[in-house]
């Protein structure tokens, strides 16, 4: 089973997987995305890093939602080792779902139209292409998505 928890954006196996995730965009897309991520940030209140974990509490993948807007996150930084069926669908569930939690009632992303297998996952996830924004406006690489996250109501 795969487990998703809170963890240290700084820590070695969260810097690992960065790596790895910025080397495998590097390969398919020509860009690592390091541009536009950084830990600063993960400083805003309501961000959150994730680490998806295996059942032997290896770090297997990564994720992160930042703010854009008072309702709108932004999923970055999202990937999974492909180690193990799950870690995407794990992560993205989790980030979804926290996301909610911390009041946001949307999530965009962005990811290159050349990475097929992310366009592929997140259509099948429900999310929507929308007008690129922010620095990705008149990027005809880049493709974005949105989703409207079902409101988490906490007991």
């Amino acid at each position: 089973m795969i487990t998703v928890e809170k963890a240290d954006f700084f820590s070695p196996e969260s810097q690992y997987l960065i790596e790895k995730l910025s080397s495998e965009l590097a390969a398919i897309t020509g860009n690592s995305g390091k541009s536009h991520f950084t830990a600063d940030s993960l400083e805003e209140e309501r961000s959150l890093w994730v680490l998806a974990r295996n059942p032997q509490g290896e770090a297997i993948g990564c994720g992160a939602i930042r703010p854009l807007t008072q309702h709108i996150a932004e999923l970055k930084r999202m990937f999974a080792d492909r180690s193990s069926p799950g870690i995407g669908q794990a992560l993205l569930d989790f980030l979804e779902t926290s996301a909610a939690q911390r009041g946001y009632t949307e999530l965009w992303l962005e990811t290159r139209h050349v990475n097929v297998r992310a366009v592929r996952f997140y259509l099948k996830n429900g999310y929507g292409q929308i007008e690129n924004y922010g620095p990705y406006i008149g990027r005809e690489e880049a493709v974005c998505f949105s989703k409207t996250l079902r409101p988490v109501h906490l007991a």
